[in-house]
């Protein structure tokens, strides 16, 4: 794995996501006063990269973490980082639950049969642990809010809010005010765990709509990369659509392609919305499953 780092604007760095264990962007926010890490690492030997680059390059340590939702990918670095930890109060909450377990491959078989993690997940945290998973340790965040909080890094101000969605209910936006930088987390993608994927519509457009009242300039997801807002809000559009034509014809599926295909002016549907039929058909079943 190469990894990179970037500065995208004047007051954040980040080093890239890499996909062969499932690590996400970790990014680092410069005050005047104070330094703030988004997420932590999905090891404590994916956080030592980006230490190391900190030191490497005369840069302040980070003060605080905020974590943007409990994912395993997101959170398993937190022990290399002694310094208090901001999360959502759900993150916190799935954090505790983990933090009582002895690690092992069977722990990883039980927290699959349960539909915490998937297989994917197992394999992914197996092989960032190098076939040694006893070595996880789970830190629970001690600095928690329930919707909303704001931090003044010093002339730099960062928005926190709890947004929820399929992929993770207790998902949060990270606004960099000053930069008009905002962090999705993996907020926009499905739900992963407890069976096959799936979207909801109500859910998905419910992000949409909050990510538009922001005024970013640069969107940046975990697992992608910072992306400009024209060609951001490009590919965002034609999903919008996609979610607003599954509200509106619910399981007629040939009614939404039709209409997606008619939208994009394509004689057939992209793969990329054939997947996320699957996607929000499965979410469709599940919403009927509970009432």
């Amino acid at each position: 794995m190469m990894t990179r780092f970037e500065r995208i604007s004047e007051h954040i760095t980040i080093m890239h996501a890499e996909h062969e264990t499932d690590r996400p962007i970790l990014a680092v926010v410069k005050g005047a006063d104070k330094t703030l890490l988004i997420d932590a690492g999905n090891s404590p030997k994916h956080a030592a990269l980006l230490q190391s680059y900190l030191k490497q390059e005369g840069h302040p340590s980070p003060d605080y973490i905020v974590l943007t939702h409990w994912h395993w990918d997101h959170t398993f670095g937190l022990p290399a980082w002694s310094i208090p930890v901001i999360a959502q109060s759900g993150t916190a909450e799935m954090l505790r639950q983990l933090a009582g377990l002895e690690w092992s491959k069977e722990t990883l078989r039980e927290l699959e049969d349960k539909g915490i993690i998937n297989d994917q997940s197992s394999s992914d945290i197996t092989k960032e642990y190098s076939d040694d998973v006893s070595g996880i340790r789970i830190i629970v965040p001690d600095l928690l809010f329930a919707e909303q909080m704001e931090i003044d890094l010093g002339g730099v101000t960062c928005e926190i809010e709890h947004v929820g969605g399929d992929h993770a209910a207790d998902s949060c936006y990270v606004y960099v005010k000053e930069d008009k930088v905002l962090f999705l987390g993996d907020a926009l993608g499905p739900s992963i765990y407890g069976g096959p994927r799936y979207y909801t519509p109500g859910n998905f457009l419910a992000l949409i709509t909050r990510m538009h009242q922001y005024e970013a300039e640069i969107f940046v997801e975990s697992h992608g990369i910072p992306t400009a807002k024209g060609e951001f809000y490009q590919d965002i559009h034609r999903w919008e659509q996609f979610a607003l034509f599954v509200a509106q014809h619910g399981e007629d599926t040939d009614k939404i392609a039709q209409e997606m295909t008619g939208y994009l002016n394509v004689d057939s549907l992209p793969n990329e919305f054939i997947q996320a039929m699957d996607y929000f058909m499965e979410g469709i079943r599940r919403q009927k499953d509970v009432l």
